[in-house]
């Protein structure tokens, strides 16, 4: 063995790479293939589907998604995550909740997970999404209070909510959009109050909901349909 380990000390150097040809568009994409079949998908748009019991959230191709957009296909094990946002720029919901809830941030995000038979608070930190424990009947009466957006699907949508100077507003959205915000967060969060660049950041992402959303029932005088 040593001597083997002797020889792998004296090998010579591999010849230097060559160097790369200058192109004039960008790099290239990274490959990347459905979870489900593996054929190729685009990295920038592809769909999604959440493992019920695991909480996964897969990337497939359209043909495989739109196999579990129907509620209890495949036994429910796994759901099609819907793609549509609607926008309440006002939410019904005191600051007696909000704290109660334990959210020490400005923002978090609640969804129903059918596994566990309950509905869950996140809120997204550096750390990466934190769980709060929601009050008993805290949902019922925030879906009560806000009938616009009562209609969020269980598992695969979520309203994200975002405290502002004058109350709260609030988006319904599909639960990817939600761990896209927490993995913006914990990419660039600095110190302790985020620091410039991620308070743009996240600034930019909110504006890009809002672009995206149709106004919820009773805003704008459109529904969220």
């Amino acid at each position: 063995m040593t001597s083997g380990l002797r020889r792998f000390r004296a090998a010579p150097a591999p010849p230097p790479a060559p160097a790369p040809v200058p192109t004039d568009g960008p790099p290239p994409a990274a490959e990347q293939r459905c979870d489900m079949c593996a054929v190729e998908v685009s990295p920038a748009e592809h769909s999604h589907v959440v493992n019920t019991e695991t909480r996964a959230i897969m990337c497939t191709c359209r043909g495989c998604y739109l196999l579990f957009t129907h509620r209890g296909a495949g036994g429910g094990k796994h759901r099609a995550v819907p793609e549509r946002y609607v926008y309440a720029a006002t939410l019904a919901l005191g600051d007696a909740m909000w704290e109660s809830a334990g959210i020490p941030v400005g923002m978090a995000f609640f969804f129903t997970n059918t596994e566990l038979g309950k509905t869950v608070a996140f809120y997204p930190s550096p750390a990466g999404a934190t769980e709060s424990l929601l009050p008993l009947g805290a949902w019922e009466e925030l879906l009560a209070d806000n009938p616009g957006l009562a209609d969020v699907e269980p598992d695969v949508e979520a309203l994200l909510v975002n405290k502002t100077g004058e109350g709260f507003e609030c988006y319904l959205v599909p639960i990817d959009a939600c761990y896209e915000l927490v993995g913006l967060i914990r990419l660039k969060w600095r110190g302790f109050d985020g620091g410039t660049e991620a308070k743009e950041e996240i600034a930019t992402f909110f504006a890009g909901l809002r672009e995206r959303s149709t106004p919820a029932v009773g805003e704008g005088g459109r529904t969220n349909g």
